[in-house]
């Protein structure tokens, strides 16, 4: 059964840094394509950033690049995401999820698990 921890959430001021980690098991790691989401309140849950399962290919949505990086550490079987220049606008529930493909994907219905969502607070 694959199991998606996410940690790392938080508190954190307008222009501050928080680094999301999501901890994997279940299954091989390293084969699939892994991905960030993000849900804020009263709004439905959107893409935040991909990775291929090697990690050489990354796919972000507009609103965070240059602000936040997606990574991964196959040997460790965890995915990060990096969040730099933090806005107000990025408070919500984030969550981890994997896909059943390899390559980097925005598409919400080619991932099949989700972790259970770290809350990022960004206060202005």
């Amino acid at each position: 059964q694959v199991q998606l921890v996410e940690s790392g959430g938080g508190l954190v001021q307008a222009g501050g840094s928080l680094r999301l980690s999501c901890a994997a098991s279940g299954r091989t790691f390293s084969s699939y394509a892994m991905g960030w989401f993000r849900q804020a309140p009263g709004k439905e849950r959107e893409f935040v950033a991909a990775i291929s399962r090697s990690g050489g290919n990354t796919y972000y949505a507009d609103s965070v690049k240059g602000r936040f990086t997606i990574s991964r550490d196959n040997a460790k079987n965890t995915v990060y995401l990096q969040m730099n220049s933090l806005k107000p606008e990025d408070t919500g529930v984030y969550y981890c999820a994997e896909t059943v493909r390899a390559g980097a994907t925005p598409d919400v219905g080619e991932y099949r698990y989700w972790g259970q969502g770290t809350q990022v607070t960004v206060s202005s």
